[in-house]
């Protein structure tokens, strides 16, 4: 499933087509995907301009002039595809319609995005952007990690007496919002914590560490476009490049890449999901 960086780029490639641009026309294919549509969401998306479009945790708002905001959750396997409009030095030429193009909007500048979802595991819904932050899927969200109120003193406050494993911490949506498994294992190794360590029982030093290192993380994640292992792919249908950085994630048996470890990356079970970490950096 795209984490923050994956959703970001997606986010920061629709800008340039979507902001300030009137939805011409939208088209629905189906009832829903994950959960129904709301009713009349074709009629409610024509004919409005998105004013700003922006991230919270994994989600994509696209705040429009009638006063409600478009969410969009791309699940496992959605795209947010641009069509009819300069990306760089190509062209991207309307494609024909395909299976799993279940949401299209026609922009008043010539582009076409299409939300294409083949798992269906992916979410739209319209909201009054005046009380969006009450969505039940927004309101009980920690935190964004790359902002302000996410910082040493807020962390350790969340952390402290916690009996549950770091890794898990980290990946709960109401401490911090956008983690998710690719990065919070990348952020352990480089703070050089085991992730089944208790988060209550972490040092001052180590949690002092691991804001700072989280953002770093998240912003080269992002420049580099984020990481595509399956599904995931930037607006204008490019790969992310950030899987050929990765220290620990998916490198089971592999050396460590810390010079003169000598240890191979480890692989856990945590919760249902593969925490891969280095048994010696990682102690």
């Amino acid at each position: 499933m795209p984490e923050l960086p994956e959703v970001e780029t997606v986010r920061r490639g629709l800008v340039p087509v979507m902001e300030g641009r009137v939805i011409t026309q939208a088209a629905v294919n189906r009832e829903g995907l994950r959960w129904p549509f709301p009713a009349g969401m074709a009629g409610r998306l024509s004919g409005a301009r998105v004013t700003a479009l922006r991230r919270r945790s994994k989600y994509i708002l696209a705040d429009l002039s009638t006063d409600e905001t478009l969410l969009i959750h791309l699940g496992m396997s959605g795209r947010m595809l641009i069509s009819g409009q300069m990306l760089g030095t190509f062209h991207h030429d309307h494609p024909a319609p395909k299976k799993h193009d279940h949401v299209v909007l026609d922009m008043d500048g010539g582009a076409r995005i299409t939300f294409n979802d083949a798992r269906r595991f992916g979410a739209m819904d319209l909201m009054p952007t005046a009380t969006a932050e009450s969505h039940p899927l927004l309101s009980s969200l920690g935190p964004e990690p790359l902002g302000n109120t996410f910082d040493e003193p807020y962390l350790a406050a969340r952390l402290k007496g916690r009996n549950t494993p770091i890794k898990s911490a980290l990946l709960d949506q109401h401490i911090v919002a956008g983690l998710g498994n690719i990065y919070v294992c990348e952020t352990l190794y480089r703070a050089r914590i085991a992730p089944q360590t208790k988060a209550g029982n972490l040092r001052a030093g180590q949690v002092a560490a691991l804001v700072p290192i989280i953002r770093e993380v998240l912003a080269e994640a992002i420049e580099a476009g984020g990481s595509s292992l399956r599904d995931f792919r930037q607006a204008d249908g490019e790969l992310g490049y950030f899987q050929h950085s990765f220290q620990v994630y998916d490198r089971e048996g592999k050396p460590c890449v810390t010079l003169g470890c000598g240890a191979t990356v480890g692989r856990i079970v945590q919760s249902g999901r593969s925490s891969f970490y280095c048994p010696v950096c990682q102690r």
